[in-house]
């Protein structure tokens, strides 16, 4: 099952930033949901 993580995401230049900054400029900024896929075993 995918794990879900918020990122801020500034939607002049498309970057991701934090989401404190993104709470601070809710007019030019969105925060979204993002799928984290699994993470790779290592090979022992």
């Amino acid at each position: 099952m995918a794990r879900q993580s918020k990122r801020g995401r500034d939607a002049g230049t498309g970057k991701f930033i934090s989401i404190e900054e993104a709470k601070r400029r809710p007019k030019t900024t969105t925060i979204e949901t993002v799928k984290v896929g699994p993470t790779k075993k290592r090979k022992k």
